[in-house]
């Protein structure tokens, strides 16, 4: 690794670290750096007002948003690299439709095929459930498909497919539900980082470090696959098994994400170009560990706005993440005039 690429990552730890601190202090009320340290080191019984806000609020959804951030990067990441195109992203093996039908099933059923699913709509582990059984069931199928198609791009289109159909399915539930099963099913569809608690988080991190562990086991095999697939295969490289790998390390990033904080819409596909403009390489040992740091750092950003400080109002997540992301990737584009890939 060259001196430049280690400042760069030493300014993004920075940086990260600075906007993980800020994040907890912002908010309907501000808190002090000083209260935030404290609240590290003291007892739980001892807490003020403020730190049981910190520890109890704060910090989950900061530390939300930085798995929210850098999974979904990383997925981007693993899905431009596999189907060599710029507009994949970590859904576009159907992958989020899964999770939206399983959620739509469960809060838009009840009015379609009776009683039964309104009475499953007790907690919110059962919209979390609903939504990782949703993209379990269309992860299954892509893997199915997967081990018997030879043509990486006929996947790409089967999930987009598949995006097409729950999508449908989606729309008819939509027609025959109630203005309050619509509200409720929309507001999931906002996104949210706030609504996890630490025993929710400690099951989400545990799945998220597992997709993060095939990620990184798939370096070697993105790195070679940039130079096309028949390239690959002549240098050795298994490509049934290699793809196999990314499927499974993108599903279990985004079809965790998507179960617990929501759909949110721009961080994968951007994250990854934004992170190739700014390292100008293509090499994904430096890649991964860049992209997870710009997620992280994207979403705290985005976070922070989304709360509006000092006021009560906390706008959906979303929204800004599309409307500060993408004039950025616009405009990185055309100061580069080209796209690193």
């Amino acid at each position: 690794m060259s001196k430049n690429y280690k400042y760069n990552f030493i300014i993004l730890i920075i940086i990260l670290v600075i906007l993980f601190f800020a994040n907890v202090s912002l908010g309907s009320i501000s808190i002090p750096f000083k209260t935030i340290l404290h609240s590290f080191f003291a007892h739980a019984e001892d807490y003020t007002r403020q730190e049981y806000i910190i520890q109890n609020y704060r910090l989950p959804k900061a530390i939300t948003a930085i798995l929210v951030g850098s999974g979904l990067g990383i997925s981007g990441l693993l899905m431009q690299t596999l189907f060599r195109n710029p507009l994949a992203g970590p859904f576009v093996l159907g992958i989020t439709s899964g999770a939206s039908l399983g959620v739509a099933l469960l809060i838009m059923g009840s009015s379609v095929f009776g009683g039964f699913f309104a009475t499953l709509l007790v907690s919110k582990w059962s919209l979390v459930i609903a939504a990782s059984l949703g993209s379990f069931l269309v992860l299954l199928t892509v893997l199915i498909v997967s081990s018997k198609v030879r043509d990486t791009m006929a996947i790409l289109i089967i999930g987009l497919m598949f995006g097409s159909i729950t999508a449908a399915v989606v729309s008819v539930l939509s027609y025959f539900s109630s203005a309050e099963e619509l509200q409720q099913y929309i507001f999931w569809g906002f996104g949210s980082l706030g609504d996890l608690q630490w025993k929710e988080l400690k099951i989400f991190a545990i799945i998220y470090t597992i997709g993060i562990l095939f990620s990184i086991a798939s370096i070697k095999a993105l790195n070679t696959l940039l130079l096309g697939e028949n390239y690959a295969k002549s240098l050795g490289l298994n490509l049934k098994q290699s793809r196999l790998i990314i499927i499974i390390a993108t599903s279990l990033l985004a079809g965790t994400i998507t179960a617990f904080a929501g759909p949110i819409a721009f961080i994968g596909l951007a994250i990854p170009h934004i992170t190739r403009q700014i390292f100008n390489t293509s090499n994904h040992r430096l890649l991964l560990p860049a992209v997870f740091l710009f997620g992280a750092i994207v979403m705290l950003i985005c976070d922070s706005i989304a709360q509006l400080p000092n006021t009560d109002y906390t706008l959906p997540i979303n929204a800004i993440t599309s409307l500060i992301g993408a004039p950025v990737v616009v405009w990185l584009l055309v100061r580069k005039r080209k796209m690193v890939f």
